[in-house]
């Protein structure tokens, strides 16, 4: 056999084994027995590199990060949907699609019912059954082209099975599996890396990196569900193929596309009723998140007919599950204290069984929230898994509050911190009462993964249980007790050995010679961040000057205003942070700046202010405020007559109605991006 035609060979069984593990759930061979299989095509291709091409398995993974994503238009809008909350509104969807296609009364509409998946959606264009694009949603009308990430996705084919000439494109949505996704969270957690709040923010920040090879280690998968038609075949590019959606979704799995197999086909409202009660009640044991059944009309002339608004289409919509509620006593009312302070009330509560899962906690965001709500220990409340992750309070139960003496008292704050009792404030115009002492074991347990983390200190080894381990037995109680651990009292601690201990001990001598902003940024200080850092070292010059100047010199700082200002000046006038700081010095942490070389040019954004709106496709809002100021622009958060621009995402806020009403220019993502990357 040649090694063009075992090339061939490796690539059809790979390619068949992927569709068996992903698209069918259904894998033939160990995971052991399909790596061996890769390994040789890895092998035979390295030895013939005439013979690679860019469908073969191997190539998924790019070699390099991309700079940016391009802007990319959709073949036809990805509208939304319109949402049902009750089996009464779903009822009324029904009449209006009766009513829409002028059929006789009594006449049943078949639908199709799919499980809703809370995933990211995406666009995928073939051409000749080859994979040749990927583009997000965006906006519904243009999306970032994420083709190089997509490829790396192996529930997406690279190559069709049996798919006709011509040119399609297939919608579907990526989303991350719930066992995946909370793998990824133990590891952040060991790390000291921030966990996700659920997969489907874990699956939109993955598909937002720039390296393929980042995305290509999450394991994220992908369900297809539409597919449009080829102009060059006949068929309108801005209508689905064929005559009805279920066959659609058959000929989608017969390309060997991932379609989920939970779908069912509905004749009139009753068994559609009976598909979304089941799924209710299931739906955890689905291996992706799902928040309701997508319902569609399944003879795609009906749909023609019923045809779209300039929002949904009038064909489907998305039949949402309520968020599960449940009563039960509200036994206390504790308080929780974070890493920069926040002194946050949380409700102890009598187990209940929530959305598969017993709970006993629950979220009261601030004081102010509880008295809105009139929420008082002793009471019966209703709860609810709000977006099925945080339980929160929706209300007490006030027919079944006692009265008289039995009556409960309204829940009170604590003036003290109850970590540490200093004592607590609560900053002028804000909610939440805070804990200023930096050295209070509570903040030190959470905010000593803060200042030893990447961004900070950088002091690689110290992950959650160590830091856990080292604030309760009271070996360190503020940060400068890192910089005098040793050995032996690092190998007294469990599952410390002699290595670890003298690993870790180097990275905080290490430390030591980080730059001023590094340490300003590690201390924690609320509302500063690593910008606001830099901008205080580069201005002030040391820690010594900052912790003694005045409010009126830190607003002076660029990039500083009376909120950052104030909140430095209340945090050196702690006295036990100004104690820790020179514990600090006194262990030769460096206390000053790096001194900055003048330079005679312009950075090419200079003068420039920008505020930016809405969610960026390509990057989170910081890293595009990061890159702003690498080329010597300014970030505003709002918009006034002296902002240059206004960097337009989607699902924008008031911003953008502001720039409009005082004459400032917005730059939509891809202009915003040739901006940055062409300067």
């Amino acid at each position: 056999m040649t090694p063009a035609e075992r090339i061939a060979e490796l690539r059809a069984q790979i390619r068949h084994h992927e569709e068996r593990y992903y698209a069918l759930a259904d894998p033939e061979i160990s995971d052991a027995e399909f790596d061996t299989l890769m390994a040789q095509l890895e092998g035979i291709e390295r030895e013939n590199p005439d013979l690679v091409t860019a469908d073969s398995p191997t190539q998924r993974v790019g070699g390099r990060a991309v700079e940016g994503f391009a802007t990319a238009e959709h073949q036809a809008p990805m509208l939304s949907l319109d949402n049902a909350y009750t089996e009464e509104e779903l009822q009324a969807f029904d009449e209006r699609v009766r009513r829409g296609t002028g059929l006789q009364a009594g006449a049943k509409v078949t639908y199709v019912a799919e499980l809703k998946i809370d995933g990211l959606s995406i666009a995928l264009t073939y051409e000749d059954g080859q994979l040749r694009r990927g583009v997000t949603r965006g906006d519904g009308y243009r999306g970032e082209d994420v083709t190089s990430n997509v490829r790396t996705i192996k529930a997406i084919p690279l190559t069709l099975k049996n798919a006709p000439a011509g040119r399609y494109e297939v919608r579907g949505e990526i989303f991350l599996p719930r066992s995946v996704f909370e793998r990824i969270n133990r590891e952040r957690e060991k790390t000291g890396e921030p966990v996700f709040a659920n997969p489907r923010n874990a699956a939109a920040g993955t598909m937002r990196n720039l390296d393929p090879r980042q995305v290509a280690r999450r394991g994220l998968s992908a369900y297809v569900y539409q597919l449009l038609g080829d102009a060059a075949a006949g068929s309108p590019v801005d209508e689905p193929i064929g005559a009805s959606h279920s066959a659609t979704l058959e000929r989608l799995a017969a390309w060997g596309l991932p379609v989920e197999p939970n779908w069912r086909t509905c004749e009139g409202l009753d068994p559609l009723l009976e598909f979304c009660r089941a799924w209710d009640s299931r739906r955890r044991s689905l291996e992706f998140d799902a928040d309701g059944v997508v319902v569609k009309v399944d003879d795609l002339a009906l749909r023609r007919r019923l045809g779209s608004t300039a929002k949904f289409p009038r064909w489907a919509v998305a039949f949402k599950f309520p968020a599960e509620q449940a009563t039960t006593k509200l036994l206390s009312i504790e308080v929780n204290v974070g890493r920069t302070g926040a002194v946050t009330p949380y409700a102890v509560l009598d187990p209940v069984q929530l959305s598969g899962s017993t709970i006993q906690l629950a979220t009261l965001h601030n004081a102010g929230e509880i008295a809105r709500k009139d929420i008082r220990p002793g009471d019966f409340v209703l709860v609810e898994k709000g977006g099925d992750v945080i339980p929160k309070i929706v209300k007490p139960i006030l027919t079944l509050r006692p009265s008289g003496d039995a009556k409960p008292r309204p829940f009170q704050m604590p003036t003290r911190c109850p970590a540490c009792a200093s004592e607590l404030q609560r900053p002028e115009g804000e909610v939440v009462w805070r804990c200023m002492n930096t050295s209070c074991p509570a903040k030190v347990r959470r905010g000593l993964m803060h200042f030893a983390s990447r961004r900070a200190m950088n002091i690689e080894g110290l992950g959650e249980a160590l830091a856990d381990q080292l604030v309760s037995s009271g070996i360190v109680k503020d940060y400068s007790d890192l910089y005098r651990l040793s050995i032996p009292t690092l190998e007294a601690l469990e599952r410390m050995g002699k290595k670890s201990a003298a690993n870790l001990l180097e990275q905080i001598e290490r430390s030591k010679s980080n730059e001023l902003s590094r340490l300003i940024y590690a201390m924690g200080i609320r509302h500063v961040g690593e910008r606001g850092a830099d901008a205080l070292a580069g201005a002030l010059g040391s820690l010594e000057a900052l912790m003694d100047a005045p409010v009126e010199r830190l607003e002076a700082v660029q990039d500083v205003g009376p909120v950052v200002a104030r909140s430095v000046r209340a945090f050196f006038d702690e006295p036990r942070n100004r104690q820790l700081i020179d514990r600090m010095r006194a262990a030769g942490v460096r206390m000053a700046a790096t001194p900055r070389v003048a330079t005679t040019a312009s950075p090419p954004l200079a003068g420039m202010t920008f505020v930016i709106t809405g969610t960026l496709a390509s990057m989170s809002r910081e890293a595009a405020a990061g890159a702003i100021e690498e080329k010597g622009g300014r970030v505003s958060s709002s918009v006034s007559r002296k902002t240059t621009y206004v960097v337009v995402g989607t699902e924008p806020g008031s911003k953008r109605e502001k720039a409009a009403e005082l004459g400032v220019q917005t730059l939509d993502e891809a202009a915003f991006l040739q901006i940055i990357i062409g300067q």
